[in-house]
């Protein structure tokens, strides 16, 4: 059982930018507030199997519900789930976020942190030469 509910999937700029016509699918797994909760009753009142990789967890209610959900953790299809200290864990998550973070955060914001980690270490497409034949020149 996994503790991910897929909440979308969007296309965006492969490398994070907007050259070619290229593009990777980035999505967006929500982890609810029930998941590592310390409240009575949440089934996790001794440790959180989960601390060591996602925000810190939430309180809940009786029904496990909170106002925000513990995280949204953002991949590509080439993250594989599982790791030697979990079977949950994401390998090379492109950003995790908290549930409240997930809540406040404008979209425009969101896309910038989404396209700057798929971006890695290189710097933002500058400028983009395309040659009489077709041929592109990324300048950085």
């Amino acid at each position: 059982m996994s503790i991910y509910a897929t909440l979308w999937k969007l296309r965006f700029p492969k490398d994070g930018d907007f050259s070619g016509s290229e593009w990777d699918e980035v999505t967006a797994q929500g982890v609810p507030p029930h998941i590592g909760s310390p409240s009575p009753g949440a089934g996790y009142e001794e440790s959180d199997p989960y601390a060591a990789f996602l925000p810190p967890a939430v309180p809940v209610d009786l029904h496990g519900d909170a106002p925000f959900m513990r995280a949204v953790v953002f991949v590509t299809e080439l993250a594989s789930k599982g790791t030697e200290r979990s079977p949950q864990e994401y390998r090379d998550p492109l950003l995790v976020l908290s549930g409240e973070e997930y809540a406040t955060i404008t979209f425009a914001d969101l896309h910038d942190r989404i396209c700057n980690a798929l971006r890695g270490n290189q710097a933002p497409v500058g400028a983009e030469i395309i040659g009489p034949d077709g041929s592109r020149t990324i300048i950085r």
